[in-house]
């Protein structure tokens, strides 16, 4: 079904991302069509491009609206909290995916989202990355901008990849925060942001701590990649964190030059690192 000149529909939850996919695929000559997901996609985000806002369980209306619009290629891209199954809803096509999923449901996301790209991808849709359109939002492994991380720092960035790859066997997070080899969060359902706020309150004596932020082993690339932004630095700086350190390739930056401007500006440093070469 896929095709050069077909549609390319995103599956929009919140934040800036589902607009800059919708850029970058309109800059290809490709048409766009936007499922906003109510609760979770921002109006003003996804305002300017052709669009309908879809309940999560409504997913016979959502596939009726993709192949009414000429869909061809799908992209799932911004941050759904994950509802309960009360609160779905289903429609008559949401309860037989729902039975397609089976025990994925019951899965971390990973689990569950790699479920929904196979089922998608059963009923005639190719499914992208947002990498493969946003090949700017990711970057090499090295520092960006102007703060360095010193030794200390780089041995927290290894103990923080050890312990984000174990949590993400288990498929439970993609992050957590380390400060002088003392795990002070793990991330799970609240997300980076509120962990890292978390991780503010345990802070120790010392240099600050780093964020380690890193895609899961195994995880599927074509939905939940790691993502950070201005926000992120933000909030890392306001918990007292020295830096973040993120996977080269296969992070999303919001706004990548934001990133930089604000992480140089708090005096923290922005890694990109290959964690299965990285050595302190």
């Amino acid at each position: 079904m896929t095709s050069a000149m077909g549609a390319v529909g995103i599956l929009a939850g919140g934040g800036p991302l589902p607009a800059k996919v919708a850029e970058a695929a309109h800059a290809q000559g490709r048409p766009v069509f936007i499922l906003g997901f109510d609760g979770f996609a921002e109006p003003d985000v996804i305002g300017p491009w052709p669009h309908e806002m879809v309940r999560l369980g409504a997913a016979g209306h959502m596939l009726s609206l993709l192949r009414q619009h000429g869909c061809t290629d799908l992209v799932l891209i911004g941050p759904i909290r994950r509802p309960s199954l009360r609160s779905l809803r289903p429609d008559t096509e949401g309860a037989r995916i729902l039975t397609r999923l089976g025990r994925a449901l019951f899965a971390g996301d990973d689990g569950l989202l790699a479920a929904l790209v196979r089922i998608l991808a059963q009923e005639g849709f190719a499914v992208r990355g947002a990498h493969e359109f946003l090949s700017h939002a990711v970057a090499q492994p090295g520092v960006l901008g102007t703060v360095q991380p010193d030794a200390l720092a780089h041995a927290d960035i290894r103990r923080g990849i050890d312990v984000v790859q174990a949590l993400g066997r288990m498929d439970i997070g993609q992050g957590c925060v380390v400060q002088n080899g003392l795990v002070l969060a793990v991330e799970a359902m609240e997300g980076t942001d509120r962990m890292i706020a978390r991780s503010g309150e345990c802070h120790q004596p010392g240099e600050g701590g780093v964020l380690v932020k890193l895609l899961k082993p195994g995880q599927e690339k074509r939905a939940d990649m790691p993502t950070i932004g201005p926000i992120t630095v933000r909030t890392a700086h306001a918990a007292g964190l020295r830096g973040i350190a993120f996977e080269a390739a296969h992070t999303l930056m919001t706004d990548k030059d934001a990133c930089i401007l604000e992480a140089d500006k708090a005096g923290i440093f922005l890694l990109a690192v290959d964690p299965d070469h990285f050595q302190p």
